[in-house]
């Protein structure tokens, strides 16, 4: 008789995590980072990874919003969490950035204060369960 389904692994769905830093933010970034490792894990999300952006002058298309942009289009990703929405950037910034994560079908969840922007277009996958790696660039 097989298990069930309360006691099998399900694997959740895949988001992105996304974190605008300032350079020298070590401690900062270490409990940010743990703050959307606990988030996604008590809400059976699989975070695939993190992206940080360090330049405080950023504009809209910087190296890690535009790495994170990439793996949007990759299938089964449900989207993006952020700690807060001060993480988009300035607000002139924050809305062109709200406008293309939402644009890409994905949702834009907020860890902080559990609310998610929801999605243009109805598109729900489940992957496999990763690692969540942290792709740190310097703009």
């Amino acid at each position: 008789m097989d298990p069930l389904t309360e006691h099998r692994t399900v694997n959740g769905p895949i988001v992105y995590g996304f974190l605008r830093l300032p350079q020298r933010a070590a401690a900062r970034q270490t409990a940010l980072t743990g703050a959307l490792v606990e988030y996604c894990h008590s809400h059976e999300l699989v975070l695939g990874a993190i992206f940080i952006e360090r330049d405080s002058t950023a504009t809209a298309s910087s190296t890690a919003f535009t790495g994170l942009l990439d793996v949007l289009d990759l299938p089964d990703v449900y989207g993006v969490v952020l700690p807060a929405p001060s993480h988009l950037g300035p607000k002139p910034i924050a809305v062109e950035r709200r406008l293309q994560i939402t644009g890409s079908g994905v949702r834009l969840i907020l860890a902080r204060g559990s609310r998610t922007i929801r999605r243009t277009s109805d598109r729900c996958r489940r992957s496999t369960p990763s690692s969540a790696p942290t792709v740190d660039t310097e703009t």
